[in-house]
């Protein structure tokens, strides 16, 4: 199974941050028990890489991934972005950040199963208050752009599941955000259908300069990463320093 966008050029680095986890810690109560989620990650995002955060489950990936999709707060620490501290901004500033400059897409799709693929696809955008003629074209270029054009009218139900995830990185991308998170996006998928997904996010990643964050189990998925880094209980160890003259990732 293939994916009908070009690959392009690699996306470069310019050198600068986009994204800076400092000293992040995240808590839950469970009666009166605190469990200790995140334990003091550092973690430095430049801009046009991707990243793969891999590691047992339950050790926090998601978590991370939530925080830095301002999704969660964390108990202490800051998420610097463009540099500025996201948690230091009102929640209609969050809101706004997590519209424009995020794209999600989650081991499970959400789409909404009484829309079509076209008006979920449109959602972030009209959210956005742009008007809805302008959202559905956009909707339909992207749609068509990974291969979906027929598939625009049907609901989620109609779909593969191939087809509801790339409907879902649709979604993700309407707002020509600068990041995507990506929690096990192929989780559910089987083997093939899971590749063409892989080659999806990685070609976006290159085509259009997207910084590419991924949590994943699968190594080899993780290896066409730039840059891959391992979480172990609540820290991230063994980071990948490859590219170490322009990226870095810190643990104390």
């Amino acid at each position: 199974m293939s994916d009908p966008i070009d690959p392009g050029t690699m996306g470069s680095f310019n050198g600068d941050p986009l994204l800076i986890a400092e000293e992040l810690h995240k808590s839950f109560w469970m009666g009166d028990k605190e469990i200790h989620v995140l334990k003091g990650i550092h973690l430095e995002i430049m801009k046009g890489e991707s990243l793969a955060i891999h590691g047992a489950s339950g050790v926090g990936k998601t978590t991370l991934l939530h925080i830095l999709g301002a999704l969660d707060r964390p108990t202490c620490g800051k998420v610097i972005y463009l540099g500025q501290n996201l948690f230091e901004r009102p929640d209609r500033e969050l809101a706004a950040y997590r519209n424009r400059e995020i794209g999600f897409v989650f081991q499970f799709h959400y789409l909404l199963p009484e829309l079509s693929a076209l008006e979920n696809v449109m959602l972030p955008a009209l959210i956005a208050g742009m008007p809805k003629r302008g959202a559905a074209r956009r909707a339909r270029e992207l749609l068509e752009e990974l291969g979906l054009s027929d598939r625009a009218a049907h609901r989620p139900g109609r779909l593969s599941g191939g087809e509801q995830q790339r409907v879902a990185v649709a979604r993700a991308i309407i707002m020509n955000p600068r990041l995507i998170l990506a929690d096990e996006p192929t989780g559910n998928l089987d083997t093939r259908t899971a590749e063409s997904v892989e080659n999806l996010l990685i070609r976006l990643h290159r085509k259009k300069g997207i910084t590419l964050v991924v949590v994943t189990h699968n190594p080899d998925f993780a290896a066409r990463m730039d840059r891959q880094a391992h979480m172990v209980d609540g820290r991230l160890v063994d980071p990948d320093t490859h590219y170490t003259d322009r990226l870095a990732l810190k643990q104390d």
